[in-house]
């Protein structure tokens, strides 16, 4: 093991369960905050890579908070990350304002909406997640060369007699005459499927459950967001509460395990009765 003031007694009191293990240093912010299916394996596996010798130099203990399951991790890691701002945490650190591209009009044209005007969580037609204008048209420009798409249809360059800019270079189908607009729009939304985002599926709130054995734990959640987590199979919003904006990092790790088959649900209306 690399050098380090973690005491013995705290190491061996580390649980081979899921949930959230957090490095403390000498102030009172952490150091580093992590999950895993099984906080004590991963914690050795820090105190075993040579990377992370300058977050163990300042260690002095670990603390943790065990889940239920891999999602409820997934989800509280976020939170504290967010709120608390470890110094060594890369990823997760801010919610930032968002684009995407969305498909609206009939035929359908793209155009960037951000999420400090649309709501992300329920508007239908969105394509593409990212953190700013500049990123989402480098991505589209990205697309539309392998897909031999207009880049003038697609509105990243003003249209001239000549067709796009693409043409020039034999990538443009639709300017080379190849293509007629449908077929065009049909391919573009063909690509842009990968891309999609899902629109929240539910009327209002959801729990999902997660079971460790008799203990049972449920994360309420709406608009991809996460509100808390209660014990066991049961369904609590606050009394004031109000839909929270829409949150990537909530999304990124909800969208999967929400719209399988094989997730346990509690909806709001059925909890309520």
């Amino acid at each position: 093991m690399l050098p380090h003031r973690i005491p013995d007694a705290n190491l061996a009191e580390l649980p081979a369960a899921c949930g959230v293990y957090v490095f403390h240093g000498e102030g009172a912010l952490p150091l580093y905050i992590g999950k895993s299916v099984n906080i004590r394996s991963r914690v050795l596996a820090h105190l075993r890579e040579p990377a992370e010798a300058r977050l163990l130099a300042q260690t002095c203990r670990i603390s943790w908070q065990r889940t239920a399951g891999e999602v409820g991790a997934l989800l509280l890691e976020s939170r504290w990350v967010k709120e608390q701002q470890p110094l060594f945490n890369k990823r997760l650190r801010r919610s930032r304002s968002l684009c995407a591209w969305m498909a609206a009009g009939k035929p359908a044209v793209l155009r960037l909406v951000h999420s400090r005007d649309h709501d992300f969580a329920r508007s239908p037609g969105l394509f593409g997640l990212f953190s700013s204008a500049h990123a989402a048209q480098q991505a589209l420009r990205s697309l539309a060369e392998d897909h031999r798409l207009c880049l003038a249809r697609l509105g990243l360059e003003s249209a001239s007699s000549r067709g796009c800019f693409a043409r020039q270079l034999g990538r443009c189908a639709l300017c080379a005459g190849q293509d007629t607009p449908a077929a065009h729009d049909a391919r573009l939304f063909t690509a842009l499927g990968d891309w999609q985002v899902q629109a929240w599926p539910f009327d209002g709130a959801v729990g999902l459950v997660e079971r460790d054995g008799d203990w049972v734990q449920t994360h309420v959640l709406q608009h991809w967001a996460y509100l808390g987590t209660v014990e066991g199979p049961h369904l609590a919003l606050p009394a004031s509460h109000r839909p929270p904006p829409f949150d990537l990092d909530g999304y990124r790790i909800l969208v999967r395990p929400l719209l399988s088959d094989q997730a346990e649900l509690l909806l709001a209306s059925a909890s309520a009765s």
